[in-house]
């Protein structure tokens, strides 16, 4: 409040000190203001904010009258004159308090978990997680047919399968929610269980949830 009672006792300084005629020759606008003069509206910086008006700093218009009866008496506002705007600003630089960033905690609620899971259920039912490995190569010549297997140099292991969930899809899910008994050993594509909580309901017609995954040549 001390800092409030310095800038307002500067403004009121500067009001009574202030000329009736500018350097311009022209009549002050305070003058006109306090002499009852009619204009539509007057230009004004408000010291202090105002509901439904403006913030403290802020350059608004308003009516002569309302000027004259309300903010003039209460140093609310002075003219828009640079001797006032520059008084201003530098009040506002030194005894403008910072503001206090409010944060808000949003608590999550059980139904938004559900339609996150259910969401990242769906996005693994519908999308293509693709491998790339390395081949055996003495096997792919020691192959009788074309139609045998491709075998992998090294097998996909389940970890491997989560590790790359969380990369292509951003989808985080455990070991054990992959129903994966053996190791992926051969290039093709392959429908992997997926064991979800039972309270992510299906869609129409489907009876689990599935990974479609794809290994290719490196």
């Amino acid at each position: 409040m001390s800092s409030i009672r310095c800038g307002r006792n500067a403004i009121r300084q500067i009001v009574r000190g202030a000329s009736v005629r500018g350097s311009d020759g022209g009549v002050h606008p305070l003058f006109h203001a306090c002499q009852g003069v009619r204009y539509r509206k007057l230009e004004v910086i408000l010291t202090t904010s105002i509901e439904k008006l403006g913030k403290a700093g802020e350059t608004v218009k308003v009516a002569p009258g309302y000027f004259r009866n309300h903010l003039m008496p209460k140093l609310l506002a002075v003219p828009n004159i640079e001797k006032f705007a520059y008084l201003i600003r530098e009040q506002r630089k030194i005894y403008q308090p910072q503001e206090v960033e409010e944060v808000k905690v949003v608590t999550e609620t059980v139904e938004d978990k559900m339609k996150e899971y259910e969401a990242a259920a769906k996005r693994l039912d519908n999308a293509l997680l693709v491998l790339r490995r390395f081949i055996n190569v003495e096997k792919l010549r020691a192959r009788a047919t074309k139609d045998e297997p491709i075998e992998l140099k090294s097998p996909v292991m389940k970890e491997e399968i989560v590790s790359e969930v969380a990369r292509q899809l951003c989808v985080q899910i455990d070991p054990e929610h992959l129903h994966l008994p053996n190791p992926l050993t051969n290039v093709g594509e392959y429908e992997v269980p997926l064991r979800l909580p039972k309270s992510i309901p299906l869609p129409e017609g489907k009876i689990q949830w599935t990974l479609n995954v794809k290994v290719r040549c490196k």
